[in-house]
């Protein structure tokens, strides 16, 4: 498959950049908060929807840290 670029917004990678910190444990009986794998991962998923491409195929891209390349969804 094809690969396109993409460009996300200032918004997006910020988004991405906060889902990547780390997340304190909290010694309360609410369960163990997801890690920040699972928070990187669920926020290209949400990115991925929004601008159709799968989010498992994204590698960086020259342009910068907004530009990104992916396989874009069938029917996308």
């Amino acid at each position: 498959m094809n690969r396109t670029e993409y460009e996300m917004t200032k918004a997006d990678r910020a988004k991405i950049v906060e889902a990547c910190r780390p997340v304190r444990m909290i010694a309360l009986q609410c369960g163990i908060p997801r890690g920040p794998q699972e928070n990187a991962n669920a926020a290209w998923a949400e990115l991925g929807a929004r601008m159709g491409f799968d989010h498992m195929t994204v590698k960086p891209s020259n342009g910068g840290t907004r530009f990104f390349s992916a396989i874009p969804k069938q029917g996308a």
